[in-house]
């Protein structure tokens, strides 16, 4: 699947629709093409878990979209991203792969 075809979703916009954030669920809503997740930020999502009850919600809640696996390409860009601009920007490795997705 190439990029024109997809929106991937930052975890900070999945956190603002699981808050029940009106604005940004009626944009996602607009978005018009297939709505995409890295896998870091699924991974983000279910460590912040609270309990199990919360854990099944979000896995529920992440089964709506397709998440992005981390392929060889995807790691090269995130350490191409890290040396640019961890100490300039102080990206970490997290959104260095979230960038790089």
């Amino acid at each position: 699947m190439t990029s024109h075809n997809m929106t991937v979703l930052d975890t900070n916009v999945l956190i603002e629709i699981l808050k029940n954030n009106q604005q940004a669920i009626k944009q996602v809503e607009n978005i018009k093409k297939k709505l995409c997740v890295p896998f870091i930020s699924a991974m983000e999502l279910i460590y912040g878990a609270r309990d199990k009850v919360e854990l099944k919600k979000l896995q529920r809640f992440l089964g709506l979209f397709r998440i992005l696996r981390i392929d060889q390409s995807t790691l090269k860009l995130s350490l191409e991203l890290v040396l640019q601009y961890s100490k300039s920007h102080t990206l970490d490795i997290p959104d260095s792969l979230i960038a790089a997705t």
